[in-house]
């Protein structure tokens, strides 16, 4: 029954990849009328974890969905940057065996915090150019963003405590048992 199982593995692979897309946009969208609440760091963060490179790749076909839904302006960069980014390093937490509730939570915390800052540096910078009064901008951008950045921060802390474990323990068990 095993080997029946294990059959396709390729096929399986692709299809894990896409169904790992699907349902980080889906959560995306099913949020979108909450301002900064958003389940994608962890979707992102978790299928990195759990599935390595093809969590990455997931998160890249994401990116690539986004512009074709929502369009093309200068948060795609900082997509094609930040979201690769959110699933290598949790792919590393993964391969290191790190299970700490405490520093997963950390790290997603951290990340979240440097999305705000990433973000107001490409808008910033792809606007009006780097050079022309670039700290003054910045600065300004950046405090008008900070509740939203709150609670972008908030939501993910508490996701990452309270989900984080038990779903990467789910996709550990689907994994084992299906894909690899």
């Amino acid at each position: 029954m095993k080997n029946r199982l294990n059959t396709g593995g390729a096929a399986k692979k692709i299809a894990l990849v896409g169904i790992a897309a699907a349902t980080i946009e889906c959560g995306k969208l099913a949020l979108a009328f909450l301002p900064n609440v958003e389940v994608v760091t962890l979707l992102t963060a978790l299928y990195g974890y759990v599935f390595g490179l093809y969590g990455v790749l997931a998160s890249a076909i994401f990116v690539c969905i986004e512009p074709l839904i929502w369009g093309v302006n200068t948060w795609i960069v900082l997509y094609f940057v930040y979201w690769p980014l959110v699933s290598i390093v949790f792919l590393v937490f993964g391969k290191i065996g790190l299970k700490n509730r405490w520093l997963l939570a950390s790290a997603a915390v951290l990340l979240t915090a440097f999305f705000g800052f990433l973000s107001a540096l490409i808008d910033v910078g792809l606007f009006s150019g780097y050079f022309d009064n670039f700290l003054y901008r910045f600065s300004i951008y950046y405090l008008r963003g900070i509740p939203f950045y709150i609670a972008q921060i908030v939501t993910n802390a508490f996701l990452f405590h309270l989900l984080f474990e038990p779903l990467a323990q789910k996709l550990g068990i689907i994994k084992k048992r299906f894909i690899f």
